[in-house]
């Protein structure tokens, strides 16, 4: 295919010196949801090897228990919290101990995402697609946002939410679910930026392009495309963290998605 053959352009292998990522994250503490797998697991092995002190969320408890683990072994402080995001009890008891248990976060990462695919039509009877769909996606970043906010105040910190290059775009078919949860997201965190600004704490979004990933890939029509695999991708959320950028987007999509915007009013 041709977009294989020029894959080096449309999606650029992102590099960052080890020197650099020592410096920014060794010794901070770090959320990460999302946690034990595709890019929440590649962006956690990369802050092991920074020794940055780690706070880990996801449902998968002996991957989460392994993550911790390794991370001990370097030398870093690591807990894990193996929660379904989507269980509202336990997200709320999650909030709490997160406020309560640590009084400074210097970065939250959210990668935790849900996807799904399906015709308005074909979910008549399928609201709790929404629901869930919302509930991770949407949800779990504003709640854990709001219990560790007072955290991330005194480090100055961070929040970096995982986001996709297609909401950027016209809406098309079969994605209602997924896109109303992620732009939602997108659009709290643009207003956390602008309240959260005065109070020291940055607030980016990363409108990821397509990533090799679990998730992805149960489409069909996406492994066979070029994309991103999960390291480069925690590279670029890690490259954001960095940077004083309000957000990351491929450099074709700042060219694009105004274009295609004019036009898909027409």
């Amino acid at each position: 295919m041709i977009l294989h053959t020029f894959k080096w352009l449309i999606y650029p292998s992102p590099h960052v010196k080890p020197e650099k990522l020592k410096r920014h994250f060794s010794g901070k503490r770090i959320v990460v949801t999302g946690a034990s797998k595709g890019i929440g697991k590649a962006l956690v092995y990369s802050l092991i090897e920074v020794r940055a002190n780690i706070v880990l969320i996801a449902r998968d408890e002996k991957e989460l228990s392994k993550l911790c683990s390794d991370a001990r072994i370097k030398g870093c402080e690591a807990d894990y919290y193996a929660v379904d995001l989507r269980d509202r009890e336990a997200l709320s008891a999650l909030c709490s101990e997160l406020h309560d248990r640590y009084s400074e976060v210097d970065y939250f990462f959210c990668n935790a995402g849900k996807s799904i695919c399906r015709l308005i039509e074909d979910a008549l009877d399928r609201l709790h697609d929404f629901d869930r769909t919302m509930d991770v996606n949407y949800r779990s970043l504003v709640a854990l946002s709001l219990a560790i906010i007072p955290s991330l105040v005194k480090s100055k910190g961070r929040i970096i939410y995982t986001s996709s290059v297609s909401t950027l775009y016209p809406a098309f078919g079969g994605w209602s679910a997924y896109h109303s949860s992620k732009v939602a997201a997108n659009m709290w965190c643009r207003t956390a930026s602008k309240e959260l600004k005065s109070k020291g704490v940055k607030v980016q979004i990363a409108y990821m392009p397509l990533v090799h990933t679990a998730m992805a890939d149960v489409n069909p029509r996406y492994k066979e495309l070029p994309g991103y695999s999960a390291s480069e991708a925690a590279t670029l959320l890690l490259r954001l963290a960095m940077n004083g950028n309000s957000c990351f987007m491929p450099w074709w999509a700042r060219i694009s998605w105004r274009i295609a915007s004019i036009f898909g009013k027409a």
